[in-house]
């Protein structure tokens, strides 16, 4: 799906999705909500602004979005865009659409024995 004609992503139902993957917590970093497992960083809301998100992804999983949805997806500034961390406009974006890069971005930073456990369910 395009942006042309796709509805806006909430905030909220982005943090209902961060918070649907296995021991996510939501907390706070510099002003904005982060979402963690085992405190780890693996998703975030409200940064630039109000209309993103923020996946941390690997530089695959990165351009796999965006080849996907290029108009949803791009790097984030500097440095952490070139390890993967990955903006979500929500305009445009969709449950459909992200649920697996937020389960690899969740995955990305999961302690091993909790991934091993989800994957066995």
């Amino acid at each position: 799906m395009t942006i042309e004609g796709a509805v806006s992503m909430s905030p909220n139902q982005f943090r209902r999705l961060a918070l649907s993957m296995p021991e996510a917590v939501e907390s706070e970093h510099m002003g904005h909500a982060d979402f963690r497992v085992n405190k780890r960083v693996f998703a975030t809301l409200g940064y630039p602004d109000e209309r993103y998100g923020m996946l941390k992804l690997t530089g695959e999983g990165q351009i796999d979005c965006m080849d996907e949805e290029p108009g949803v997806f791009s790097p984030a500034a500097g440095a952490w865009g070139a390890r993967g961390c990955t903006l979500v406009r929500l305009k445009g974006a969709t449950a459909a659409m992200l649920r697996e890069p937020m389960r690899q971005a969740w995955g990305n930073v999961a302690p091993k024995r909790l991934r091993e456990r989800v994957e066995g369910d």
